[in-house]
């Protein structure tokens, strides 16, 4: 007969083999929102356990059967493509992201640019003046020169 700790030792050994699959709640709300979580669910859910099996790393997962879909006789025809959002920069998309990207490794402002983006092109502004829904950017350049950069009250860069 083994000692105990050698079969406390075995026990743990076998234990990454028995963790393989593991239950996770599928928690449906009224509204119709599917959440999936280790956790139980709010009490205004269904609560449905799922069983996932996860393969451990280096073992060969075994994939259900193909099946064969049935072929159409005529192709469905093309659907107009929908854009259903784009992104919103706040300032109207005015410029690209690569007229953006280009203007701040060209240090260059341009109208339709955000306060973040006028200060990754030209840093940190020497002075920021306010007045009414207008902010004024004040850059003190080499030699002398300055630069103003006038932001409306949405952050955008005027012009």
């Amino acid at each position: 007969m083994l000692p105990r700790s050698h079969l406390s030792l075995l026990l743990v050994l076998c234990l990454p083999f028995l963790a393989d699959a593991a239950i996770v709640h599928r928690c449906e709300s009224d509204s119709g929102h599917i959440t999936f979580t280790t956790l139980g669910c709010a009490s205004n859910e269904t609560l449905q356990p799922q069983r996932a099996h996860n393969p451990s790393h280096g073992s060969r997962a075994t994939s259900a059967p193909r099946t064969k879909t049935p072929t159409s006789a005529a192709p469905p025809s093309p659907q107009p493509l929908v854009i259903v959002g784009e992104h919103d920069d706040g300032c109207a998309n005015r410029l690209s992201p690569q007229e953006k990207r280009r203007a701040i490794i060209n240090q260059q402002v341009r109208p339709g640019m955000s306060r973040l983006e006028v200060e990754s092109a030209l840093g940190r502004p020497d002075r920021i003046s306010t007045s009414n829904t207008a902010t004024r950017y004040h850059y003190n350049l080499k030699r002398g020169r300055s630069s103003l950069v006038v932001l409306d009250e949405k952050g955008c860069v005027k012009g």
